[in-house]
């Protein structure tokens, strides 16, 4: 059996972290992994192999590259600072790689500790869903300085098919955010426009087949129109998740004066499926308001 190529540490093993640490191992990586709830990271060993961690910490010892995919910012500062955090372990010049979805703040200030202790932080939020982290063809939207981010890129190639550095410490969580802006809107249109066909008689599956061949056509249209039509919301991203991100870009928006009417709105109706109780159904269920 060959050398592994890389000691890596995957911190957080969600619907996410699961896959993408799967994609880490297959590519012949040597990897620990960590979880809050100890059974995922047990499931997860199980499964891969690799080395199970009680902390943070134990996990990115002599790891060169840390990758991190958990909730929000605190969590985030949970697993990295402090006496069983990553970053106590981290050997000189290894770099984290974050996956989470956060806020910019928190991004440059990870950003400064870790280059506080010679580590380096890269802020790499990802598109894709569920689906893609399993397919291994996630989109990554990264910020932080050049050097390290070329260093980690072909290990992350694992598990994506695009990896871009989009500017300094927190462009990569901006951008996502612009991401998540544009899915927003998209997704109120699609779910207007399906109920609008469908009070109007039309075969909405037919009818999608059409106008997906023209200028109407998008990711969410493919993949979520013909689920929209059939009433089916128990996959992708939920609800929930889709709230923390869109809390996070319109709070960004009220420091830097962006107006987002449309988002805030959209915000508001995501607000209404959650307190139908589908906070875990998946973000298309936005027509479900509409039937």
């Amino acid at each position: 059996m060959s050398d592994p190529l890389h000691r890596v540490a995957f911190i957080g093993l969600g619907v996410m972290g699961h896959p993408m640490a799967g994609h880490l191992a297959r590519a012949g990586h040597d990897v620990a992994v960590y979880n809050r709830t100890a059974a995922k990271a047990q499931t997860w060993v199980a499964e891969h192999g690799g080395r199970l961690a009680d902390t943070p910490r134990e996990a990115a010892g002599g790891a060169e590259f840390v990758f991190c995919c958990v909730g929000n910012d605190d969590d985030l500062r949970s697993v990295l600072l402090g006496h069983h955090g990553a970053f106590a372990s981290m050997p000189a010049d290894a770099v984290l790689v974050d996956h989470t979805t956060a806020s910019a703040e928190v991004a440059r200030e990870l950003h400064v500790a870790a280059r506080e202790r010679g580590l380096h932080f890269i802020d790499a939020p990802v598109s894709g869903g569920q689906a893609g982290a399993v397919n291994g063809a996630l989109t990554v939207m990264c910020g932080g300085d050049a050097a390290p981010f070329e260093r980690m890129k072909p290990v992350a190639l694992a598990y994506a098919k695009a990896i871009t550095r989009v500017g300094e410490s927190g462009a990569g969580q901006l951008a996502k955010m612009v991401n998540q802006i544009c899915i927003a809107g998209l997704v109120q249109g699609l779910a207007e426009a399906i109920a609008f066909g469908e009070k109007a008689g039309l075969d909405m599956k037919q009818v999608l087949g059409v106008i997906g061949q023209g200028a109407a056509q998008s990711w969410q249209l493919d993949n979520r129109g013909p689920t929209m039509v059939d009433d089916r919301f128990d996959f992708g991203f939920a609800v929930d998740w889709m709230r923390k991100d869109l809390g996070l870009l319109l709070a960004e928006a009220r420091r830097n004066g962006a107006r987002l009417p449309v988002t805030a709105l959209v915000d508001q109706l995501y607000a209404e499926i959650q307190a139908l109780g589908g906070g875990r159904w998946d973000t298309s269920s936005l027509i479900r308001r509409l039937r």
